[in-house]
């Protein structure tokens, strides 16, 4: 299917998202911030990036930014559990910034493969 990166500092939240996608029959490599998840893309050419927001070294949204300047038809999914209860407010900023698609902190399996999926089919 796709190769995808994901980029999450929670290591129990980022291999769980890459079991996850390999049961979907997708290739998935790792990274735990945006500084090491931009050199696995220039290694890797992913089609789709699924990254949080609030991360150490680089943070979600500069990692957005960079990835829609040097590589724009890569897919982007941010996901953030920032903000309490129904403030989507980082995640606002993700799709103004370039996310194809956001996703807030929990969220079911469903809902993140119908997410993935809607991303890729649409790139």
């Amino acid at each position: 299917m796709a190769k995808i990166l994901v980029i999450d500092d929670d290591p129990d939240l980022r291999r769980t998202m890459r079991r996850i996608l390999e049961r979907g029959g997708h290739d998935v490599h790792e990274a735990e911030n945006g500084l090491t998840g931009i050199r696995v893309v220039e290694e890797e050419l992913p089609e789709l990036v699924v990254t949080d927001l609030l991360m150490p070294e680089k943070e979600g949204i500069e990692t957005i930014v960079e990835l829609r300047e040097r590589f724009p038809s890569i897919g982007i999914v941010a996901v953030s559990g920032a903000g309490g209860a129904g403030d989507r407010g980082p995640l606002i900023d993700a799709e103004l910034f370039g996310a194809d698609a956001t996703l807030p902190k929990p969220f079911s399996i469903d809902t993140f493969l119908r997410t993935i999926e809607g991303v890729l089919e649409s790139a």
